[in-house]
This record gives structure tokens, C-alpha cells and sequence, in this order.
């Protein structure tokens, strides 16, 4: 039986979940993925980008959920039941019936929705037009933060990880740990864009970087766990796969004090109008 982790270290769940069209069947999977991290006494789990239903050909309205819905309601429930934080991708109604948002849901440990991060970046790059699909979210938002047992955690999602600026605005919040769910797309290079910049935005900040991609077919897998001095802790392959692992604020801490560089910056991050 796992034991539980030695605080102050903080157990992340990573979920790198096969995910279908299929909703209910999503959800049967998810439903047995927060029982896996409750009983590896996980802290959090974080499942990935649009983890409530995927097409890889391009997700739209026809897989949005309400927040009152069965994919929210289901993490809520199981969350409160189990006392195990969940961060997980799902797909939104949009403003109109021809658009939806692309959205991570933050859920506490007793069950509590805490926060809602609607995706800025939307993936119109490498032949992709999410735009044709989706809604962008607001570029002036506040940024997501979940604290857990003591480590703040902010919240990215997937192309938002090419863009620097996102990832030290949600630092400049207080994240500790950048989470971010994804369903990186599979093609030349990709599996290289992926590790390479979530090592860069966790140098760079100084900040854990927590990347949970989607397995299965148009994705990467291929989940890391980088720590704030660029070394890789976890890495999966290309299969669904569930691991867990300790993050150790102390480490962070002394990171942080050796390569003050968010102390030393000059210049500060602000929306585009």
C-alpha cells in the first residue's frame, strides 16, 4: 500500500489519459483516475487538455458541457469523496451555438470549484485552426492559481506553453508549480517543442513545470514533471499511463534563492489591448 507523502512535500497525480468522443466512457475513466491518486494519497491530480471528450480531427460546441454539467459535476463529487484536488481539461458552451471554450476547471479537495481558466491561446498553427471552433478567452483575466498543501499552483494549457509571457504572468501571481494540461498535437518535431519548452518555462521561472498530455491518436503523450532547475523528474511514453510524484517546496526554495532571476528582472508582463 502507497504511504503517505513526507511533509511538506506535495503528491501530484499525473493523469495522461486516453480520451474519445465517447463522454460517458471519459468519465468512467477519469471516475477511476481520481481513485487511483486517492490511493497513491495524492494531493492533486491533473488530467489533461479536453479530458471530458476529444476529437483529434478538431474539438468544438458538440462536446461542450455547462460547468453544471455531468464532466464538472463528476470531478466535483469524486474530489469532495475522495480528498484529492483535480485540474482537468474540458470544452465550454461559447457566447454563440457555432463556438465553445477550450477551458481547465480547478477543483479543491472538498469538492469546490475554485477556478476557471478559459484558454487565451487558441491553436492556429501546423495546419490547425481552433479559432474555426473555439472562443478565446479573456487575455485580461485573472490568472488561475489552486493552492495545495502549501505550493500554489497557476494554470496554462497546451499552445499557451509557446508563449513565455503567459507562463510569468501566472508567476508573477504566486504559482509555484505551472500546470499544464494538454493535448499536443502529434507531428515533426513536435515531441521535441514539447519537452524543450516546458524545460525552458521552468528555468526560466524558476518554477516546477507540471505538462500532462494527452496518449492516444493526433496527440504526443509523453507527460513531464520538471523541476525548477531544469531536470526532469518524470517523463511518460507515448501510452496512457498514471504515475505519481513528490514535489519538494524546500528544493524550490532553494532554487529560487540560488537563481534569483524573478528578482532580477526588469520588465514586467501586461495584457495586449
Amino acid at each position: 500500500m502507497t504511504t503517505p507523502p513526507v511533509r511538506p512535500a506535495v503528491r501530484v497525480t499525473v493523469g495522461q489519459l486516453a480520451v474519445s468522443g465517447d463522454h460517458a466512457a471519459n468519465r468512467e475513466v477519469v471516475r477511476r483516475t481520481i481513485g487511483t491518486a486517492a490511493a497513491a494519497h495524492a494531493d492533486v491530480l491533473v488530467l489533461p487538455e479536453y479530458a471530458s471528450g476529444f476529437d483529434p480531427r478538431g474539438t468544438g460546441p458538440e462536446h461542450a458541457e455547462p460547468l453544471d454539467g455531468p464532466f464538472v459535476s463528476l470531478l466535483r463529487e469524486r474530489a469532495a469523496r475522495e480528498g484529492v484536488a483535480v485540474v482537468a481539461g474540458t470544452t465550454l458552451p461559447g457566447a454563440s451555438p457555432e463556438r465553445a471554450v477550450n477551458a481547465v476547471v480547478a477543483v479543491d479537495a472538498g469538492g469546490d470549484l475554485v477556478g476557471v481558466y478559459r484558454k487565451v491561446h487558441l491553436y492556429d498553427a501546423f495546419g490547425h485552426r481552433e479559432s474555426e471552433r473555439l472562443e478565446p478567452g479573456p487575455v485580461d483575466a485573472d490568472p488561475l492559481v489552486l493552492d495545495v498543501a502549501g505550493l500554489r499552483l497557476g494554470v496554462l494549457t497546451c499552445y499557451d506553453l509557446r508563449f513565455p509571457e503567459s507562463a510569468r504572468r501566472v508567476v508573477d501571481a504566486g504559482a509555484d508549480v505551472l500546470v499544464v494540461p494538454a493535448a499536443w498535437a502529434a507531428g515533426p518535431l513536435k515531441d521535441l517543442h514539447w519537452s524543450t519548452l516546458a524545460t525552458a518555462r521552468a528555468i526560466e521561472n524558476t518554477a516546477v513545470v507540471v505538462a500532462v498530455g494527452q496518449a492516444g491518436k493526433g496527440v504526443t503523450g509523453r507527460s513531464l514533471v520538471v523541476g525548477p532547475d531544469g531536470a526532469t523528474g518524470l517523463e511518460l511514453g507515448t501510452e496512457p499511463e498514471v504515475r505519481t510524484v513528490d514535489l519538494d517546496p524546500g528544493a524550490l526554495a532553494e532554487v529560487r534563492a540560488g537563481n534569483p532571476s524573478l528578482a532580477n528582472r526588469r520588465y514586467r508582463v501586461v495584457p495586449a489591448g
